[in-house]
């Protein structure tokens, strides 16, 4: 199953929240969201939004977490499957499994402007997790790896422009932009999540 090809903004409009997929352009006035916060389509200035079954609530919600972390179908199930199986609450344990992939930690140490960009680094090895390229986008990460910056990509230009940045990241990360190196300090926990997520919804979607 192919992840999908709307266009970010219009993802966005569809779920009736900011979902943060384009970087600093979605904390602008040129976000869609401030400028037509209506449903995409030709009547969505006049379609008011659907009331959902609880079912529909559910998926939305799933959709949603989906859109956000660019997850396929098969992806978020095994998530929410090897979540079940761990101790602990299952939501938090979803989130946490979901925040660990190495495309959304780049992300947060604010290597990539957004986490398509940054699963894009990943995805041409420009990222190494302790001392070797690393390439996959979905490797979780654990506590004590270190993520650095390939030596050969420190020339290019988004990379360049980290050095000396002050980055404000969650607790269980760090990242030391003079020498463009991080190390994750912890596991996440669900406080460390800042998107807007019910993931309960998803939990009894998948439990049916």
């Amino acid at each position: 199953m192919a992840r999908t090809i709307e266009p970010d903004c219009r993802q966005c409009r569809r779920e009736g929240v900011k979902l943060y997929l384009k970087g600093e352009r979605c904390t602008s006035k040129k976000c869609a969201m401030e400028r037509r916060p209506v449903i995409p389509g030709q009547h969505g200035a006049t379609k008011r939004r659907v009331t959902f079954t609880e079912y529909g609530t559910q998926l939305r919600e799933k959709q949603k977490i989906k859109r956000i972390y660019g997850l396929l179908e098969n992806q978020m199930r095994s998530y929410y499957e090897e979540a079940e199986r761990m101790k602990g609450v299952t939501g938090a344990n979803m989130l946490s499994l979901i925040e660990r992939r190495l495309d959304n930690v780049v992300y947060r140490m604010g290597i990539g402007a957004s986490r398509s960009q940054s699963r894009q680094m990943v995805n041409h090895g420009l990222i190494a997790v302790n001392g070797r390229k690393l390439d996959i986008p979905s490797y979780l990460v654990k506590v004590g790896d270190v993520i650095s910056i390939r030596e050969n990509k420190l020339d290019k230009e988004p990379i360049k422009a980290l050095k000396g940045m002050k980055i404000v990241m969650p607790k269980w990360l760090e990242f030391n932009t003079e020498n463009l190196t991080g190390k994750i300090l912890a596991l996440p926990v669900r406080e460390d999540v800042d998107a807007d997520i019910k993931e309960q919804l998803v939990i009894e979607l998948y439990s049916r």
